[in-house]
């Protein structure tokens, strides 16, 4: 399976859309909306904001997806 790399983030706040390269070896914890300056978190129950507010999920999720290992991702 080939990991995608790029996502699109929608703030929850203003609905503004971006996309963004994800990092490959890290989740990413926090984001700055740039329309609104709104700092986002990762929602409870996951590892970064790729997976709570982008389109995509990381890649660390995606490999674990790919693999079917079960365990968690960052």
């Amino acid at each position: 399976m080939e990991i995608i790399l790029q996502s699109t983030i929608t703030c929850p706040i203003c609905c503004y859309r971006k996309g963004e390269t994800m990092p490959t070896d890290a989740c990413q914890f926090f984001y700055e909306c740039e329309n609104c300056h709104t700092i986002l978190k990762p929602k409870k129950g996951d590892c970064c904001v790729f997976c709570s507010y982008g389109n995509v999920s990381c890649p660390p999720v995606q490999k674990e997806k790919s693999t079917n290992k079960g365990k968690n991702c960052c």
